[in-house]
């Protein structure tokens, strides 16, 4: 149920812009932004799933390349244990080799090399891949700029008339998009429309827990974190940057 905001430059020297939310089960252990992996993907920061070993999110720093995943409905009826992680998707992707014959549950995987930014999506019965044209798009469970989610119908308008001015790669642009994530908190967290999400009303035991935050070009990625103090509930976010891998 995690939700992604980016705003894709009209221009091949312009600057990405993305917020991304994650849900996951309070219980499933992780770790904040770093350069967890350094043998198998050298250069590459991200949030790490304990479990499984690969990231929700994955960024390589020098390179100007991000990837994050969001689940997606699939046609799949594996039993557990069948299907590999979609964590190792991120940093294959991150590391230039996106996904083209998936092992894994449904999803949408976006992913950012530069200024271009695109939407790889598996349903368990295809893989189709969307490069998403300049201007402001939001991202969840289904497809892109879905109209029929409650939480892009009410909130994307919000997003897109306060699209990051055009600037630097380290500018703290995101004030405005934190001040509409703000905003959404105001609703239950139960609520279709809801951002900082409480999901167990739906059947599913993942709570917002954080919130990254990034600026990508041709020549670099500037990657932020921000935890929620309690999950599936709002907190002034300070965005820090990782530490670097060395």
């Amino acid at each position: 149920m995690c939700t992604v905001i980016v705003a894709v430059p009209e221009s091949a020297e312009g600057v990405v812009r993305m917020l991304a939310v994650r849900d996951e089960d309070p219980q499933r252990p992780w770790q904040p932004l770093g350069a967890w992996w350094p043998e198998a993907y050298p250069g590459v920061v991200g949030v790490r799933d304990v479990r499984a070993g690969g990231a929700w999110l994955g960024a390589d720093p020098v390179r100007g390349r991000l990837a994050v995943m969001l689940n997606r409905p699939d046609t799949l009826n594996a039993a557990p244990g069948e299907l590999e992680s979609r964590g190792g998707l991120v940093l294959e992707s991150v590391s230039g080799r996106p996904p083209r014959d998936p092992r894994t549950a449904g999803f949408n995987l976006v992913d950012v090399a530069g200024a271009t930014v695109t939407v790889t999506t598996w349903d368990g019965d295809s893989v189709g891949i969307e490069e998403l044209v300049p201007g402001v798009h939001m991202i969840e469970h289904h497809d892109v700029d879905d109209p029929g989610s409650a939480r892009i119908s009410q909130w994307l308008p919000e997003f897109r008339e306060a699209a990051p001015a055009s600037g630097g790669l380290h500018d703290e642009w995101w004030r405005d998009w934190a001040a509409i994530l703000e905003r959404s908190s105001h609703l239950s967290p139960e609520d279709d429309a809801a951002i900082i999400r409480d999901n167990r009303a739906h059947g599913y035991p993942t709570l917002s827990l954080l919130a990254c935050v990034a600026s990508v070009s041709a020549e670099a990625a500037d990657v932020r974190f921000a935890p929620l103090k309690s999950p599936g509930e709002w907190n002034a976010l300070t965005f820090v940057p990782p530490v670097q891998p060395e």
